[in-house]
This record gives C-alpha cells, sequence and structure tokens, in this order.
C-alpha cells in the first residue's frame, strides 16, 4: 500500500503544463506577459530568466491558443518584441486593459504573439539571433 501512495504522489507531482520562457543568450532577461483573461486582455510583468535558464510566467494549463510576451536584454537593451500593442510599466505589474496606456500612465509596449497550437503547455526559446534593436557586429 505504501508504494501505491508514492506511485501516485509522482505521477501527481509531474503532471503540471506551464508557458515558460528560455533565455539562451548570456545576459539576464526580464520578460512581460499578455493574455486574454476572462474579464479581457490582461498583461503582467516581470519574469527574471537568468542566462541560459528558463523562467515560467503562467503556471497551469493553458486555456488559450495565443499569447503574448515582450522581453527585455537586462544588460544591452535589446528587446524581443513585435506589434500587438499593450500597457507595461517599469516595476512588477498587473494591468488590465489595453487601451490608453499612455493615458492611463502606463507605457505602450509591442509584444509578440505565440500560437500554443491550443497545447496545454507551451516553451519560448530566446536567442541573440532573434533579438532586435541591437547592432550586429
Amino acid at each position: 500500500m505504501p508504494f501505491a501512495v508514492l506511485g501516485l504522489l509522482a505521477v501527481t507531482g509531474t503532471a503540471q503544463a506551464d508557458l515558460r520562457v528560455c533565455n539562451q543568450t548570456q545576459n539576464t532577461v526580464s520578460v512581460a506577459l499578455g493574455y486574454r483573461a476572462t474579464s479581457g486582455w490582461q498583461s503582467e510583468g516581470w519574469w527574471v530568466a537568468a542566462p541560459e535558464a528558463c523562467a515560467t510566467i503562467y503556471q497551469g494549463a493553458l486555456n488559450a491558443r495565443y499569447y503574448y510576451i515582450y522581453a527585455v536584454d537586462d544588460i544591452s537593451g535589446g528587446a524581443w518584441d513585435g506589434s500587438v500593442f499593450m500597457c507595461t510599466q517599469d516595476s512588477s505589474f498587473t494591468i488590465f486593459g489595453v487601451e490608453d496606456c499612455l493615458a492611463r500612465g502606463y507605457e505602450r509596449t509591442g509584444f509578440f504573439e505565440i500560437d500554443t497550437e491550443d497545447r496545454t503547455e507551451w516553451t519560448v526559446e530566446l536567442t541573440q539571433d532573434n533579438i532586435t534593436g541591437l547592432e550586429q557586429q
């Protein structure tokens, strides 16, 4: 009987699905997340991904097909961005709505879209090759 309980705990402990961002660069990266919540659009930040490490930015099974990410290289200043605009701010935040960011005292920031293909977990890889805003040497 004790062996059956241990087996169940091991299976239950590994059944978690998340949205993760893996930083494949040599610099620390800060990450913001945007998504459509039950009450409307929402953006949150900041998660920190150390060099060559991953950060879980959404815990649990993904319940939407599309999520939006903005990430910035904390050392060089380059970013992984896009054309879907949401609100952010410099300090930790949870912001509801994507309209009138500047008028509400927030930054208007371009996020890039992630298509999770309706999977319950997803991992995004940030590499030096897909960062924008840096001079190529």
